[in-house]
């Protein structure tokens, strides 16, 4: 992974992202916990971690797995959206009670209590999401009934500074993870300044004014591993998002005809239809229809002259 001609020597085998090397701790966790949940637990024994470790299928990983109150949460933090993760949290969450109801027999007379599930996203990448966006593993059917027989919704929550006040206020530490992740943009974005440079360069600055400091000295060359990590992660899927987007627009699409597509699916939208339904009613690839849905999305707009100037200068 380079910046620039930069080489980078970090295991690409590692599976942790500064979310998880902070909220892995116990108090942490319940504090963001609390946080989401408005509640008010101050027992950390009252909360079990089960992240499956190294559970990984086709590349698939979850950062924060726990059970509170007969509650099950899966919690992952994203910087590039991806609309496969209600599916991603299927295949994940069928793994963990797997493995919560071992010894069990799941052919038995005697109904198998499991946990309720929960899922959300912690989103902070730089594409415009709105402040709260519900995922549903049935916008990916090809067909949706009115009440499909299996439906997984994930709770995705932008954490960027400007999105969710409250949440952050009450979680000082996500608050803080925020004004980190702010800060590396903020160095990694100067020209001929290395990666390496800027991470380093934001460590230090939080440790001397206290942001995240206590974590940030106890793990400081973890940290800087993997912000390295990370950055140059949601560069590469940065990029393979960019092509996908160009090699999606067919050859033949001019501003009108897209004009007349954004209009249209406009109003698919408004209309509560999802992604696959109007792609399929437009025999328009997916992908395209889901670029316009962001774009109407970030832009909360009905002005289709705003939403396709949002679209053509990502």
């Amino acid at each position: 992974m380079n910046k620039e001609n930069q080489t980078l020597t970090v295991n690409r085998e590692y599976k942790d992202t500064m979310f998880r090397l902070i909220f892995r701790d116990k108090k942490e966790l319940l504090n963001l916990y609390n946080a989401v949940n408005h509640s008010h637990y101050t027992d950390i024994d009252k909360l079990q971690v089960v992240t499956l470790e190294n559970a990984i299928y086709m590349n698939m990983k979850n950062d924060l797995a726990f059970l509170i109150d007969c509650h099950l949460y899966l919690y992952e933090h994203q910087s590039t959206y991806n609309p496969n993760i209600p599916l991603r949290n299927l295949f994940y969450v069928a793994k963990e009670y797997e493995k919560l109801i071992a010894g069990s027999s799941i052919y038995s007379s005697k109904l198998i209590k499991i946990p309720a599930p929960h899922f959300i996203v912690f989103y902070n990448g730089t594409y415009k999401q709105p402040e709260r966006r519900e995922l549903k593993l049935s916008d990916a059917y090809y067909s949706t009934e009115t009440i499909p027989d299996l439906e997984l919704k994930v709770t995705m929550l932008n954490i960027n500074f400007g999105h969710n006040a409250e949440l952050l206020e009450q979680c000082k530490t996500l608050k803080e993870y925020m004004t980190y992740v702010e800060r590396v943009r903020k160095y990694t974005s100067i020209p001929d300044v290395t990666l390496t440079d800027a991470v380093t360069r934001a460590v230090n600055e939080c440790i001397n004014e206290g942001v995240l400091a206590d974590f940030l000295k106890k793990n400081k060359t973890e940290a800087i591993n993997v912000s390295i990590f990370e950055y140059n992660e949601a560069e590469e899927k940065e990029k393979m998002r960019r092509a996908e987007y160009s090699v999606g627009w067919e050859d033949g699409w001019d501003d009108g005809k897209l004009f007349t597509l954004i209009d249209i699916t406009y109003k698919k939208h408004l209309k509560g239809y999802t992604v696959p339904q109007t792609a399929d009613m437009l025999e328009t690839e997916p992908q395209i229809i889901e670029r316009i849905y962001q774009a109407i999305e970030a832009t909360q707009t009905d002005d289709i002259h705003k939403i396709l100037e949002a679209l053509t200068s990502d």
